[in-house]
């Protein structure tokens, strides 16, 4: 069997991946809070455990593997959101939900095993909490539950800070019924418009901490594999959820994954700078959902990542490229069922090998890169294994194609379809020394922009800068 490494931020070192169950193999990502569009930012982790969660599967089997990735769909933010639109909070909660599906799904992203909703889970956060003030760990104080971090004497190892350096280097609320500055909120008082359940300590709503661990308890159990996030949530979250968690008899995660914060062409996305955007402006720009895992993966998530044009242009030429290569070997449902049915559907041994090292994306993709050189279909299937890995192609009955105009528009697959049917006819005219009909639709694909190359004696095609899907639609 594989055997998959992690740089694992609670150890602070690089050790195999030990499941506890490796007929149940369990992680965790913390979610979107859904109020509005997610930024491209939000999409890095989600393509990391994506690709995580695919690794897991072929390691171990698809029925092996369980992963959770939550909304947060009571907040603060969402209340304001509400307050500010005079929309109704449901509503928005939804259509945040579906916004992030579909984006997520454009990016290629396989959905979780399950995708609770925090809303859906107040009793058991209800439980929790009770379970820590029985044991000395939270307390009431003015209709708040609040954890005290100093009963917790490992509080900060994960984020490696102690207290008082975390008390100078946060954003601490400060409240007169809080024993500690660091003490952190777990239940809090409702008001008029806004969400609440009733509780032992009034009508109010849960804290943000305590939504992760309760969640991740009921779905996953007291102790699981894998829990991640984006480094930015290294402290407060994770290492809340730490200390309330652990203290609440459950052992947690065994396995910590942080990745890195993303950048746009050398600078911190924001705003004020004028370079913050959301997965759905690439897409509403024309930008193809695989060119920008593309790009998201070929730097390793423990660097920050820089989105750049540049690197968004050689991601598109690097797939178109590839497709091509798909396309004119006659990838699709009927190659890869005989691949199967031959025993030919396997993963190249390195590929995996490379991507099992502490899910080495950029490495992977190198990989990919000389795998693309085989020159038959049975010398190409583990690059295509590894295309669908890497989460680059999920549909083998419509696999993308890019023009070479400056949208990177994806070619339909009835078009391509057209064009790989007119490809086979040529090969057929001239095998049997046709040359006016092969000529005929040589003539046919120069005019509609195809560009076609010979790759190990078949040919392959992408579409050129010119390339008009109207030349192809009534042939």
């Amino acid at each position: 069997m594989t055997t998959i490494r992690f740089q694992n931020t609670k150890t602070r070192r690089k050790e195999d991946f030990v499941p506890l169950d490796p007929t149940n193999v369990r992680m965790y990502l913390c979610g979107p809070t859904v109020y509005d569009r997610a930024h491209l930012g939000n999409a890095r982790n989600v393509l990391l455990f994506d690709v995580l969660f695919r690794l897991l599967k072929e390691v171990y089997g698809d029925e092996h593997v369980t992963y959770v990735r939550n909304f947060t769909d009571v907040d603060d933010k969402i209340n304001a959101r509400a307050a500010e639109s005079g929309r109704d909070i449901g509503d928005i909660t939804a259509e945040t939900i579906g916004w992030y599906h579909a984006d997520m799904d454009a990016l290629g992203a396989q959905r979780p095993t399950n995708e609770p909703r925090a809303t859906a889970y107040i009793a058991q956060m209800i439980a929790l909490i009770e379970d820590l003030i029985a044991g000395g760990h939270a307390y009431e104080a003015e209709g708040h539950v609040l954890f005290a971090v100093e009963s917790y004497e490992n509080y900060g190892a994960l984020s490696g800070r102690s207290i008082d350096d975390m008390i100078a280097g946060a954003r601490v609320e400060v409240a007169p019924y809080k024993r500690n500055p660091m003490d952190f909120v777990m239940w809090k008082p409702s008001g008029d418009g806004v969400p609440g359940w009733d509780s032992p300590w009034g009508y109010g709503r849960p804290g943000w901490h305590i939504e992760c661990s309760a969640m991740a308890f009921d779905l996953l159990g007291p102790s699981f594999d894998i829990h991640g996030g984006g480094n930015d949530l290294m402290f407060p979250h994770h290492e809340n959820e730490i200390a309330q968690s652990v203290c609440a008899g459950h052992d947690f995660a065994q396995v910590w994954l942080h990745n890195e914060m993303l950048q746009v062409e050398g600078k911190k996305m924001s705003k004020s700078l004028g370079n913050f955007f959301t997965v759905r402006d690439l897409l509403d720009q024309g930008v193809p959902g695989e060119v920008i895992r593309f790009v998201f993966l070929s730097t390793h998530y423990g660097k920050p990542m820089d989105w750049t044009a540049k690197k968004r242009d050689e991601a598109e030429a690097t797939l178109r490229k590839w497709y091509g290569i798909l396309h004119g070997h006659g990838f699709g449902p009927d190659l890869i069922r005989a691949l199967k049915a031959d025993g030919k559907w396997q993963p190249d041994g390195e590929f995996i090998g490379v991507l099992a090292n502490d899910l080495n994306t950029p490495g992977a993709i190198a990989r990919l890169h000389v795998l693309a050189k085989g020159k038959t279909p049975v010398d190409l299937a583990g690059f295509a294994h590894g295309l669908e890995m890497m989460g680059l192609v999920n549909d083998w009955a419509a696999i993308p194609m890019f023009n070479g105009g400056e949208g990177g528009e994806t070619v339909v697959p009835q078009i391509a379809a057209k064009v790989d049917a007119l490809l086979a006819a040529r090969a057929t005219a001239r095998a049997a020394k046709d040359w006016g009909e092969a000529d005929r639709i040589r003539d046919i694909l120069n005019a509609a922009g195809v560009q076609v190359t010979d790759v190990g004696g078949q040919a392959a095609w992408s579409p050129g800068p010119d390339f008009d899907a109207a030349q192809l639609e009534e042939e």
